[in-house]
């Protein structure tokens, strides 16, 4: 098993959850009602309503890590809509899902002198240089999905990260696990210890699963979502064989490895409605919205609101330019099955939430 290191965040969720293995009928129980609350569509919006007006002249700079991931292109996409919306000039850099990819594009963004960034799913540790360089030029830098929780970070010169809770998306994969298996369930995760936030997930993941005497953790595989496409196959046809009938379940930190997994398991005669089934802890891709619409070896994704991100990220950088403080909204967590993947924008293949959160942006940036 490859190692993953505890990030901070990890190690506090590791420490909260270690004191107490449960009872299988226990946690069963809790998992059944955490899952029912996950599962939840429609609720009402939480976020802000009051802020500065829209700030002018603005110009801004998405840096996505990977276009090839739907999260940073989701975000990409709708924060090019609020900016329109908001009246910003727009500018995509994809970092090619690469590190040195993602070094060159920060480099051509911070060199366009723009008024602001926004970090689509790039480490803040990883480009820490670059990002603070950013900062201390007056460019304001907004990550999404960057550390390891969200909120601001000014030590590394980020106004805020925009993420739902990692350690409650992780919550949510394994309790689905555990509420579906009843308990008895045998676990792989699927990690990129490239990603801080990644690790967080994992590391809580593997420390709940622990918790469910019923349940056993075969393994934590780490591998890189930059190689996805040419490591997974392999990979997943490899972990069959080394440990067949014992494995019931993959945990991945987001939905890319499933894209590659269904040959490997079509090939070894598993049916898409298991005995092997995937979650993600976060995402909640389009392609992950037809697998599970289908039944097709994956049955949940923890999604991420990421339009709904993206034009926070626009409110956020607009705050930042009034001299305004971060709004401190986090989106709260949210679990899509085959039972409520028609609310909410799954239709469409998305989790939008349905809460009229572009008008209320709208409302805070132009009507005053």
């Amino acid at each position: 098993m490859k190692r993953v290191l505890a990030s901070s965040a990890a190690a506090i969720f590791l420490a909260a959850t270690s004191a107490n293995t449960y009872a299988a009928d226990d946690i069963v129980a809790q998992a059944k009602a955490y899952t029912a609350d996950v599962m939840k569509s429609s609720q009402p919006w939480n976020g802000p309503t009051t802020g500065p007006a829209a700030q002018h002249n603005k110009t801004i700079v998405f840096v996505s890590a990977d276009q090839r991931d739907s999260g940073p292109r989701g975000v990409a996409e709708a924060v090019e809509q609020a900016a329109k919306a908001i009246g910003w000039n727009y500018r995509l850099i994809d970092g090619q899902g690469s590190i040195s990819g993602r070094s060159a594009a920060l480099n051509q963004a911070i060199a366009l002198k723009p008024d602001g960034i926004v970090l689509g799913s790039v480490d803040a540790k990883e480009q820490a240089v670059l990002i603070q360089q950013a900062a201390s030029r007056g460019i304001k830098v907004v990550g999404w999905h960057s550390l390891s929780k969200p909120g601001p970070a000014p030590q590394y010169g980020i106004v805020t990260n925009l993420a739902t809770d990692p350690l409650d998306v992780a919550k949510a994969a394994v309790m689905y696990v555990i509420a579906t298996s009843n308990g008895k369930a045998g676990v792989i995760i699927f990690t990129d210890s490239t990603y801080e936030i990644a690790t967080a997930k994992a590391n809580a993941m593997a420390a709940l699963v622990k918790q469910c005497s019923g349940c056993q953790l075969l393994r934590v595989e780490d591998t890189p979502l930059s190689d996805t496409a040419a490591r997974i196959p392999q990979l997943s046809a490899t972990l069959l064989q080394r440990y067949g009938a014992k494995w019931t379940w993959a945990l991945t930190i987001n939905d890319m490895p499933f894209d590659f997994m269904s040959p490997a398991l079509q090939q070894a005669g598993y049916k898409g409605t298991g005995p092997l089934l995937g979650v993600s802890a976060g995402n909640g891709s389009e392609s992950a919205f037809q697998r599970i619409r289908n039944h097709d070896y994956q049955a949940a994704t923890v999604a991420e609101p990421v339009s709904q991100q993206g034009w926070q990220a626009v409110d956020e950088l607009n705050r930042a330019f009034a001299g305004a403080p971060a709004s401190g909204y986090a989106a709260p967590v949210h679990l899509v099955t085959g039972s409520n993947i028609a609310f909410d924008g799954g239709k469409q293949n998305v989790y939008d939430p349905d809460n009229n959160y572009r008008d209320i942006y709208r409302h805070i940036w132009i009507t005053k």
